[in-house]
């Protein structure tokens, strides 16, 4: 039998979870299993899989958090670029490219959004508003980004919707940002969900508009 080469091994197990990342069996921000668990999954020793993750989190699809674990960053190498200029990017310079994004995930969202659409942006605002009162910062900013995202999901564009999931970690980070300083109550976002209800495109861009404006001022 001929010997396999470790660097053979190695390339297996990048490719498996290079796979297991681009499929979604990991989405992005989530915890991978262990390396002990991926070795018995996999079938390959520990060292191999030790050496996969390092490369994948050197090309940006992984990150390792001492202590923690192993999470994904990215589904694949152009939306880790992407995330590494998000990281270097101005709070200002995302809003700005957040106002062609928003402007056009709600004016289709209100033309194109579902009956399920609609339930999951409803969803996402009651966590909004839960942990708004709770005083729950991360758990706020989550339910924000997820409420945007899903708006971006419901304009029905892929590429769109691609490009909005990339920014999700830089949408957080900007609406914990402004939470921090203003705790002032807030319906914007519910008067967006009610113009793409009622399929009203221009007030839906107009309310979008608007809350890019709070943030803008509050930074």
């Amino acid at each position: 039998m001929r010997n396999v080469s470790r660097t053979s091994l190695v390339d297996a197990a990048i490719e498996q979870l290079r796979r297991e990342i681009a499929d979604g069996a990991w989405p992005v921000g989530t915890k991978i299993p262990s390396e002990a668990q991926l070795a018995a999954s996999l079938g390959m020793s520990r060292l191999s899989v030790r050496e996969a993750v390092r490369v994948l989190a050197h090309a940006g699809l992984l990150t390792t958090r001492q202590g923690d674990g192993t999470y994904v960053t990215a589904t694949d190498e152009s939306r880790a670029a992407l995330r590494r200029g998000l990281d270097r990017a101005a709070a200002m310079d995302i809003i700005d490219v957040r106002r062609g994004l928003d402007l056009v995930a709600a004016r289709l969202a209100a033309v194109r959004r579902t009956g399920d659409d609609l339930a999951s942006l409803r969803e996402a605002l009651e966590r909004r508003d839960a942990a708004g009162e709770a005083g729950d910062l991360d758990g706020f900013a989550d339910a924000d980004a997820a409420f945007h995202l899903r708006v971006a999901d419901a304009a029905r564009n892929p590429l769109l919707a691609d490009l909005y999931h990339g920014m999700g970690e830089a949408v957080r980070d900007s609406v914990r940002d402004v939470r921090r300083t203003t705790h002032e109550p807030d319906t914007s976002h519910w008067d967006l969900l009610r113009a793409i209800e009622s399929g009203d495109a221009a007030g839906a861009v107009a309310v979008s508009m608007a809350i890019l404006d709070m943030h803008e001022r509050e930074l």
